[in-house]
């Protein structure tokens, strides 16, 4: 690993600014795990890195808002995030999809600005959260500016941040009353990178899909929503039927790519699958 200057401002605003400040190669690190494996194996070499671990407390804390929604700061690390009670009573789903990401140890230490804007689409929150209808408060040198999560991915391990922006706080709606579910696949091990993520949140009206929410991950180069699969979910009762046309809608919509961990062609007959066992299980949610 090649030698570094390492910076600790103490607010986000004053790291914005150095990330944004000078020539040479600088990076931001909250818990540095993804940053840390990248350097080692000589992926990136900043010449500065920003320690985020100085700035205000407020951007670790994790909390409910009035209207029932979540704020959660971007320092606020997985396991953090994992035990607050009002994430568990506020949004389940979140805290099932983080049981299931890495291990312990990596929660304990990865932060959730990280963790969104490494934009590796196998990881679990992205779609779980776009799902939800996730915005979040981008702090940059000159300012701040608000925008739905989708929105920051723009190809695989690409963002829409501008230099010297830095994800600050995640604001997810309130889960309940919708039913919202998450499942993976992985084609060899457990706690390999899955080859298909499905996240789902579903408006029920009476026996009804009223409205429903599909990203698909891990198979694409950014979580997608696949509109055309919720459409085709919009007003149907939940019959064997309807998930059969529905997977096979989302087959022909989705995007996938193929890898190691499956064919192109391989992953449209798991989407076709966890696609029907994912709505299954929101609508077991109460």
């Amino acid at each position: 690993m090649t030698p570094f200057e390492l910076l600790e401002p103490r607010s986000l605003r004053k790291a914005a600014a150095l990330l944004a400040s000078g020539d040479a190669p600088t990076r931001p690190m909250g818990g540095g795990t993804a940053l840390m494996l990248m350097m080692k194996m000589g992926v990136l070499k900043p010449a500065r890195l920003v320690s985020l671990r100085a700035v205000e407390k407020r951007y670790a804390r994790v909390s409910a808002r009035k209207d029932g929604g979540l704020r959660i700061g971007a320092l606020a690390t997985l396991s953090d995030i994992e035990r607050a009670s009002a994430v568990r009573r506020e949004a389940p789903v979140i805290v099932e999809a983080l049981r299931t990401l890495a291990n312990v140890r990596v929660r304990n230490v990865a932060t959730l600005g990280g963790h969104l804007a490494h934009a590796d689409p196998h990881l679990d929150l992205p779609p779980v959260l776009i799902a939800l209808g996730a915005t979040v408060d981008i702090m940059g040198p000159g300012g701040s500016r608000t925008v739905p999560l989708a929105d920051i991915y723009s190809g695989y391990l690409e963002t829409t941040l501008a230099r010297g922006e830095l994800i600050a706080e995640v604001f997810v709606p309130r889960q309940r009353p919708r039913r919202a579910a998450y499942l993976k696949c992985t084609t060899r091990s457990a706690d390999d990178w899955p080859a298909l993520g499905v996240a789902v949140a579903l408006e029920l009206d009476q026996e009804r899909i009223g409205g429903a929410r599909i990203v698909v991950s891990a198979a694409t180069d950014t979580p997608t929503r696949l509109r055309q699969t919720e459409e085709t979910l919009r007003g149907a009762s939940v019959t064997p039927d309807t998930l059969r046309r529905a997977g096979d809608v989302a087959a022909a919509e989705a995007t996938l790519l193929g890898d190691a961990h499956g064919s192109s062609s391989y992953k449209k007959e798991l989407l076709r699958v966890y696609l029907g066992r994912a709505i299954r299980k929101a609508l077991e949610q109460r």
